[in-house]
């Protein structure tokens, strides 16, 4: 199942603002992104092997998604969730084109959720909820397309 963005904070104000904060929902990409996580978003940001990106559906083209980038081939990038189990990866449609890779995470934030009301949940919380989503050498290594 693709990870989808809400669609209300993708639409056409890409043009206007190259900066956006959109919403993830869904599993593929677990553990880097979880449900209710929140990204700042650049559009039009040149994409490197390694980054976080949202692209169109190459099938579905209503549907944006977000995806690791993981190697260029050709025109196009192949794209993986960090979540092997989750699917809908290029690994079912085969590289992404260019023009449907629209936009570059840069930061993601974890909301606090009803259960860590508590002191130390709270704590956890603060030490982790605002996080860049760059690629480090690590994750960069491990990336290979299948």
């Amino acid at each position: 199942m693709p990870e989808e963005l809400s669609q209300e904070a993708a639409g056409g104000r890409a043009a206007r603002r190259p900066f956006q904060v959109v919403e993830v929902t869904g599993p593929s990409m677990v553990p880097t992104l979880y449900h209710g996580d929140w990204l700042l978003v650049q559009y039009g940001a040149p994409v490197r092997p390694g980054d976080v990106v949202i692209l169109r559906h190459p099938f579905q083209q209503d549907l944006l998604v977000v995806k690791r980038a993981a190697e260029r081939r050709g025109n196009g990038w192949w794209v993986l969730g960090d979540n092997a189990f989750a699917g809908g990866d290029s690994t079912d449609y085969g590289a992404v084109p260019e023009e449907l890779v629209l936009a570059r995470a840069r930061a993601r934030y974890r909301p606090l959720k009803r259960d860590q009301r508590s002191v130390f949940g709270v704590l956890r919380w603060a030490v982790s909820a605002v996080r860049s989503v760059s690629p480090d050498r690590s994750v960069s290594r491990r990336l290979r397309a299948r």
